[in-house]
């Protein structure tokens, strides 16, 4: 169990802060509840500015805004919990808390509240599109100096997404700037969620399911990481490399249908379906099925069958969103010591982003209803991370208790 805090070199306080407020006591719970009010709150205004105009996002534009908050927003609040509460346990060092965490989400926080309307600010766009670029790198700081003085150098590959999503949202700002659409940045943004999820699925997927499994004396387990899962996510890799800089190119369709294949095989070798009864563990599954179906999507959208906006949300709300969900209730419950059972609120929230994922790529397949299509979306998301609130808010507030993960 992670002891209370010390105080290392460099005079940052490391370890559980066992004092002042339990929502800064450990790094999931910041950033878990903000990604989750952020999505509420987000989607609320995009579908408000759809509907009646609303200016949210000012002069960056409610369009970009809107595709900004998602990519650099809230997803990188989930890969912060999710790290700042992961990386201390895979190099064995003390976990960032108190009042070191407090700053570095103040600097999320800071970054949400500028871009919303950076003209009635006072501050101008440009200070706080500089002010929003400072959290990313601030993570990677943090991360690579946890990592190097832990020698745990199998994770540097974790830096290089955190990197890329740095030198993505700098690229969406200045594309933005210069009255152009950030399609290469947002690309590369996805790209670089999508290999950390390929990368980490296949850390904690058969892993979870395994120990399930166990639990209940099965004798057919998920296949553990071998050579095959390398050569999964260096295709997947290579595939996404292709569509963030040549999305319409035909090699780059082939390259896609090579991975989906690739990912077909490594997702069926993880037997999902022997943990369906378990709906925490079954959500891990169904989310990184989005993956083998999001380079289908970058395949059929060379061909001209699928629409740019349907393929990225395939991989933005069904691979991205639905897995982040996955793991910050499973998370949530194991770090705060409940049973790792999902709930019926869990699995209603499991069953309206997947609802939302379905809806938002359909909705450009048929333009006459489009309208209908987005506002059920949106309207399933909120649901689904309102439903996440509700019930997990408390765990992540209100009670100090030592998780299953520290014991």
């Amino acid at each position: 169990m992670a002891g209370p805090q010390k105080r290392r070199s460099g005079g940052i306080p490391r370890g559980l802060a066992t004092t002042g407020p339990v929502l800064f006591s450990y790094g999931f719970r910041p950033f878990f509840l903000g990604a989750a009010l952020m999505a509420i709150v987000a989607m609320a205004l995009w579908i408000l500015a759809l509907t009646s105009g609303l200016p949210v996002g000012g002069s960056y534009g409610a369009a970009h805004w809107h595709a900004h908050e998602m990519l650099f927003g809230f997803a990188p609040a989930v890969v912060a919990g999710f790290l700042l509460t992961s990386v201390p346990n895979w190099t064995g060092r003390l976990p960032v808390s108190g009042r070191p965490l407090m700053a570095l989400f103040g600097l999320w926080v800071a970054g949400r509240i500028v871009l919303l309307q950076p003209d009635l600010s006072g501050i101008g766009i440009a200070i706080a599109i500089a002010i929003d670029s400072l959290f990313l790198p601030a993570l990677l700081l943090i991360f690579a100096r946890e990592i190097v003085a832990g020698r745990k150098w199998k994770d540097l590959k974790v830096l290089i997404v955190l990197a890329l999503l740095s030198a993505a949202n700098i690229g969406f700002h200045a594309a933005t700037l210069s009255g152009e659409h950030g399609g290469l940045a947002q690309r590369l943004a996805v790209s670089a969620y999508t290999v950390l999820i390929m990368i980490m699925g296949g850390r904690i997927i058969p892993s979870f399911s395994r120990n399930w499994l166990n639990q209940r004396g099965e004798k057919r387990f998920p296949i553990p990481f071998n050579t095959f899962d390398t050569v999964a996510i260096a295709g997947g890799a290579v595939a996404l490399g292709g569509w963030t800089l040549l999305p319409e190119s035909r090699l780059t369709g082939l390259i896609a249908l090579v991975a989906f294949g690739l990912h077909i095989v490594r997702l069926g070798r993880w037997r999902g379906h022997t943990v369906f009864a378990e709906k925490l563990l079954f959500i891990l599954h169904t989310a990184y099925a989005f993956i083998p179906l999001g380079f289908l999507a970058i395949a059929l959208g060379t061909q001209d069958y699928l629409g740019a906006n349907s393929v990225l949300h395939v991989l933005t709300v069904g691979a991205m969103a639905t897995m982040m969900l996955a793991v910050m209730t499973r998370a949530t419950r194991g770090h705060t010591g409940r049973v790792l059972a999902g709930s019926r609120t869990t699995t209603l929230s499991y069953a309206s982003i997947l609802l939302a994922a379905l809806l938002r790529p359909a909705a450009d397949l048929m333009p006459n209803h489009m309208t209908t299509f987005y506002a059920a979306a949106g309207l399933f998301w909120i649901a689904a991370f309102a439903l996440f609130v509700v019930e997990y808010g408390p765990m992540l507030t209100r009670v100090r208790r030592v998780g299953l993960a520290d014991r």
